[in-house]
């Protein structure tokens, strides 16, 4: 058992390194010697874990993946409608309640590797895949009288708003503020939510 829990707790802290390293540093600062050297141990132990830098890249984008759903179902679950639920969850994705954009630069990091490499890519589709998914639903129940075409196309604008938003307020965050991404978000979804329209009850899945 001692055992046991020394693995959970060295995996915790590479992992919790490779987050820092690539938030901080970016994708060139990424190697096995900075993640290293951010956990305090030698490169082979970070080795055993991950033996190369695609493998930090891949444990980044899944720890990246698992922060935001969590943060997405409980903004959900704590919604009273549907149209409640879709402002509560493109608002976490954009990063308004935090106000620091570290998983905005591990996305971005993670992207510019994913142009170049087949399994990183594979990886980001299908971490965007579910994310369109759920604002789909979200959507669809606040508008059920659209069609799948409008559905479609309201739903990856709302994705790709709240994406964009995040890259660049990461880079430039003078000229992103929260008010300006409030108002920006606010303005895409009075077009989706017009005042008084409710989602109809809460939706879960």
């Amino acid at each position: 058992m001692p055992k046991q829990r020394d693995v959970r707790a060295q995996r915790e802290l590479l992992s919790n390194a490779t987050w820092q390293v690539l938030a901080e540093d970016g994708l060139p600062g990424l190697t096995l010697r900075a993640v290293a050297e951010r956990a305090g141990c030698t490169t082979g132990l970070v080795m055993h874990t991950f033996p190369t830098k695609k493998a930090l890249l891949l444990h980044a984008r899944d720890l990246l993946y698992e922060r935001t759903a969590v943060r997405a179902d409980a903004a959900e679950a704590a919604s009273a409608d549907a149209a409640g639920a879709l402002t509560a969850v493109l608002g976490q994705a954009v990063d308004l309640p935090h106000g620091h954009h570290e998983e905005s630069r591990v996305w971005v990091g993670f992207l510019a590797a994913a142009l170049a490499d087949g399994d990183l890519a594979d990886r980001h589709r299908a971490a965007n895949h579910s994310f369109l998914a759920r604002i789909r639903r979200l959507v669809a129940a606040v508008r059920p009288e659209w069609t799948d075409d409008r559905l479609e196309r309201a739903t990856k604008g709302l994705v790709a708003l709240v994406e964009g938003l995040n890259v660049l307020a990461a880079a430039d965050p003078e000229a992103y503020p929260v008010p300006v991404q409030r108002e920006v978000l606010a303005r895409a979804l009075a077009e989706i939510t017009p005042p008084g329209r409710s989602g109809g009850g809460r939706r879960s899945g």
